[in-house]
């Protein structure tokens, strides 16, 4: 039974010997009003095994204990059941409320009767949900025996599909967790919380990303998640922190290039499209079934695939973002402006975002989508969008069509984060006074995207050199927006970005022109 094993990447397994589990007897329950019959049935089938494992009888001598012991011990195995007792009809009863109330599909019930005319064997295999039918008088020790062996090989058998059955929907479960996960670092929490809940964790487990992908062999494991006792470990080098039999497993999986599976641990590799590598080590469990095994199995192909998948919808981010940096900043450059100012404004607008308590998801496609705020300068002239004096009145009406000409361009998309940068172009130049363009809007008419957008651009931009003025320094951009608060700009952002004056800055410091 159990077995240890060694999981190859690919999905074969190796198994080697382990300790088998303590036994666990076969319950039998023998109902009967007649005392001899229990007798009788136990010194026959005393010292009967099957698979190793020894019998437990049970008895009940009336159809109201035959119920009891029923409802005490939903895994009997067998139940041989007499059918006049109390009543010419009990047995029968006792089927029923096996069968219907209890709902207890697997036990397998053998009827025996002194009196086969009170409930014919045919009228009784067809009405009732019984699986053998045997009269008194024909079951010698030997066909007790036989008959036996046939239930409990029948039990055995329905019990096992069902544990399979059960198992594959954990793992169906545990897997659509993992699959919804967007994010490496919340993948790797969300798998080790799923192993805990598939086959148990007694001490915990932790994860390793391998930083340098294609080396031979690192000369550390970086934790990048953990839970349980190594949850401390988090941040920490694998090998640095734990001993040393741990540290050979981790080396041993990432040589091997395969799952590993110890009598007491386990380590999961995996390998994603740009040939990173990553070690999941569950540690100090109990000794796995075979059929635990088999769905330690089974989640280990689920999460290779949710990994890779991870991988392939990261890599379409970064080539979503990566576009939309290129785009915005070609944008920026006709008037002079630099891709970093995008990429700044995009990061602060996260930061306001975050810090005004939006959810994380919110955050993520605002700081996505911010950069292209001004898209909209593509249509305007040269002469006008790189004028280095003030516009005239006609360039000015001219200048503010960008924000409409951004939110159409944009508007066309059915992408939701494009959908939110056309709400950004259209509406990062309307004033919380309601003075600004090209609507009109005022205070929280505006969406909050077009408020917190306006806030990050004027910030960034006051701090930046453009082609009609020179940088300005914080102490005067923080006056300045704390004279426009209440007019141009919502005041609770603007009270925001002060008290994270540091982070701002930080973010300027790091991106610059």
């Amino acid at each position: 039974m159990g077995a240890m094993v060694a999981l190859r990447g690919n999905g074969s397994m190796e198994f080697a010997s382990a300790p088998a589990p303590a036994e666990n007897p076969w319950k039998v329950l023998v109902v009967d009003d007649e005392p001899e019959v229990h007798a009788v049935t136990r010194l026959v089938l005393r010292g009967f095994r099957f698979e190793d494992r020894p019998l437990e009888i049970l008895s009940a001598h009336s159809a109201s204990e035959a119920r009891a012991m029923l409802g005490a011990h939903p895994d009997l195995a067998l139940m041989l059941l007499d059918v006049v007792m109390e009543t010419e009809q009990a047995g029968l009863e006792v089927v029923r409320y096996a069968r219907e109330t209890l709902g207890n599909r697997f036990i397998r019930i053998v009827l025996r009767t002194g009196q086969p005319g009170q409930a014919p064997e045919q009228d009784v295999i067809r009405s009732y949900d019984i699986n053998d039918y045997k009269e008194k008088t024909e079951l010698t020790a030997q066909k007790l025996t036989t008959m036996l062996y046939a239930a409990l090989r029948a039990y055995r058998d329905i019990m096992v599909i069902e544990a399979n059955k059960r198992g594959l929907e954990r793992v169906i479960e545990a897997s659509a967790s993992i699959f919804s996960v967007e994010k490496r670092g919340e993948f790797a929490s969300a798998v080790l919380a799923q192993l805990t809940a598939l086959v148990g964790v007694h001490r915990g487990a932790l994860y390793c990303r391998i930083p340098t992908p294609g080396t031979d062999e690192p000369e550390h494991f970086p934790v990048a998640a953990a839970t349980g006792d190594f949850a401390a470990y988090t941040d920490r080098n694998a090998e640095q922190a734990l001993p040393d039999r741990i540290s050979a497993s981790l080396r041993e999986a990432f040589r091997s290039k395969r799952h590993l599976f110890r009598d007491d641990h386990y380590v999961l590799h995996f390998v994603d499209s740009r040939k990173a590598e990553s070690l999941l080590y569950v540690g100090e469990t109990w000794r796995l079934s075979d059929l635990d095994y088999k769905l330690v199995e089974v989640f280990c192909t689920n999460v290779s695939i949710g990994y890779e998948n991870l991988a392939l919808h990261q890599e379409i981010v970064d080539a979503q973002l990566e576009m939309i940096c290129l785009l915005a900043g070609a944008a920026e450059s006709r008037s002079g402006e630099t891709a970093a100012h995008v990429k700044r404004v995009g990061l602060l607008a996260g930061l306001l975002a975050a810090r005004c308590g939006l959810d994380d998801r919110t955050v993520e496609d605002l700081r996505l989508a911010a950069p292209l705020h001004d898209i909209g300068k593509i249509g305007i002239p040269d002469a006008i969008l790189n004028k280095p004096g003030p516009h005239d009145a006609e360039e000015t009406r001219i200048m503010r069509t960008h924000a409409d000409i951004g939110r159409r361009m944009l508007a066309s998309s059915a992408r939701p984060l494009l959908m939110l940068a056309a709400e950004i172009a259209g509406s990062h130049h309307e004033n919380w006074d309601g003075s600004g363009y090209p609507a009109g809007l005022a205070g929280e008419a505006i969406p909050i995207s077009g408020r917190i957008t306006m806030l990050a651009d004027v910030y960034d931009a006051l701090g930046s050199r453009r082609c009609y003025k020179a940088p300005w320094p914080p102490d005067e951009i923080r006056r300045y927006l704390a004279a426009q608060s209440g007019i141009k700009f919502e005041p609770r952002l603007v009270d925001l970005l002060f008290a994270h004056w540091d982070e701002a800055e930080a973010i300027r410091r790091e991106f610059p022109d």
